[in-house]
């Protein structure tokens, strides 16, 4: 596939640091709990290979001598469920050793260092080092640095009681050696992309991953090599602001400037791989080409589904959020992509709820955005405050009342609710194709099979069929959970 590559140039993969050493431990081995977005996960993903790899094996948290926390800190629930984990953990399994690592480590080590249990705090500066760190704790039972330059920043905190690696340079951010292939995640995330360039005025993720970074060009289309020779059949493309893709490497291994839908042309004209997916983009960058290869390739190579973040429908919380567009500059980007697409498009946003000073009149607002586009799906939040944040002292000076919250949050649901049903309705006698997945037990004991759509939606497929097949389903009806059920198409 690279023989025709313009990205491909010897020598400039940048390759994560070198390979682990083997697994000598003789007894246990490791989980990981993985918290957070797809590209979280596909980190933690990325540190289970390289273990496994290793020839460590995976156990339950109450079995397992090593578990790690891919923790999110996004909002502050988020760190509560990281901490309770870890505190459950520590009490089923008081022998094991707990490796801390992801947003939470990155932003608060210390905090994460003092808990009961935890032997090790991994910051995303240094997640490209926590196979090793790993495998120190069960060779040697400490967490010894995995290279001679990489000191653990706890040396010089007292506080701390275990080892902290975290640092202001994300130079050992990237897991990029290990290979994604069709495994326990059917549709596995290739994070080709870290950190955000952005500072919207509530979010920690500058913070914690660092401005935006990009897999090289030869790496992602390495990955895609692999996972198609592996069997795959659907990958999705992931990452912090996926749409920022490639702006930060022209000039290294770019020849010329290049955008993500540069990537992906190059991806589903040349490789063989059946379906690709892109994971939530912001709406500013999806441009015109990225656009036209949604209308050309969209329902056959491309999966006609588009996520955009929309945060609110209000003009003036949009700019206090300090986002980098306007209610109208979305609406746009979303007609563009049904042309472009079709009205089969599955559309999802994320929404969040009681920014700070948020009046009646302006969540009005988005409630007017979103009665009048066609989202398929929601993802709801309320507004957390994040420590170091602009919206943290905003929120001091002006906090909506949590009751006022949930109100605007239960009104909310209610019309996502509704807007999911319309979506999903549509496509009842229709054909559509999909690709099957892992079956949970309780679907198995009924007869049906795990599927999801080209373009999205869940579906309990009549019979019993293996993950990874792609297959053309006829939709029947709708079951108590939405879901789509099907049989297969004649």
């Amino acid at each position: 596939m690279t023989t025709n590559c313009p990205f491909h140039h010897p020598g400039t993969a940048n390759r994560a640091t070198g390979a682990i050493g083997p697994y000598t431990g003789t007894m246990g081995g490791f989980h990981i709990e993985n918290f957070g977005c797809r590209a979280a996960r596909a980190d933690g993903e990325a540190v289970a290979d390289r273990l496994r790899s290793a020839g460590m094996p995976e156990k339950t948290p109450r079995d397992a001598n090593v578990v790690v926390v891919n923790t999110c800190s996004v909002t502050a629930e988020a760190d509560r469920a990281a901490r309770a984990f870890i505190r459950r953990t520590h009490r089923a399994n008081p022998e094991a050793k707990i490796v801390v690592t992801g947003c939470y480590a990155q932003r608060a080590p210390q905090e994460l260092a003092a808990m009961a249990g935890v032997a090790a705090v991994v910051g995303n500066s240094h997640k490209a080092l926590a196979p090793q760190i790993v495998l120190g704790l069960t060779a040697n039972n400490s967490p010894a640095a995995p290279a001679a330059n990489i000191i653990p920043a706890s040396a010089l905190l007292a506080s701390a009681s275990a080892p902290i690696w975290a640092g202001d340079s994300f130079a050992h951010s990237f897991l990029e050696e290990s290979q994604v292939v069709p495994g326990v995640q059917t549709r596995p995330n290739l994070k080709i992309q870290e950190g955000c360039g952005n500072r919207c005025s509530f979010c920690v993720i500058p913070m914690t991953r660092g401005n935006s970074r990009s897999l090289p060009a030869a790496s992602v289309l390495r990955q895609v090599e692999g996972f198609v020779a592996a069997g795959g059949n659907e990958l999705v493309l992931s990452g912090i602001n996926l749409g920022r893709w490639g702006l930060d490497r022209w000039g290294i291994d770019l020849p010329q400037l290049a955008r993500l839908a540069t990537l992906v042309r190059f991806i589903v004209e040349q490789a063989p791989l059946p379906r690709l997916r892109l994971s939530s983009i912001e709406p500013m960058d999806w441009d015109d080409d990225l656009i036209g290869l949604m209308r050309e390739y969209g329902g056959t190579r491309i999966a006609r589904h588009a996520h955009l973040p929309l945060q609110s429908g209000s003009d003036a919380v949009l700019r206090r959020m300090h986002r980098r567009y306007r209610p109208w500059h979305y609406a746009e980007k979303v007609q563009k992509l049904i042309d472009a697409a079709g009205e089969d498009l599955t559309l999802g946003a994320d929404v969040m709820v009681g920014f700070p000073a948020e009046s009646d009149a302006e969540f009005e607002e988005t409630l007017t955005m979103v009665r009048a586009l066609p989202f398929g799906y929601l993802h709801l939040f309320p507004f957390s405050p994040r420590p170091g944040t602009p919206a943290w002292a905003s929120h001091q000076a002006a906090p909506v009342r949590p009751q006022v919250v949930e109100e605007r949050l239960a009104a909310l649901r209610a019309l996502a609710a509704e807007k999911l049903l319309a979506h999903r309705t549509r496509f009842i006698g229709r054909e559509l194709e999909a690709i099957t997945l892992h079956t949970p037990p309780g679907m198995v004991a009924v007869g049906r099979s795990a599927a999801l759509t080209e373009n999205f939606l869940p579906v309990a497929l009549q019979g019993s069929f293996e993950a990874n097949k792609l297959i053309r389903v006829q939709v029947v009806a709708l079951n108590a959970e939405r879901e789509l059920l099907a049989v297969v198409a004649a």
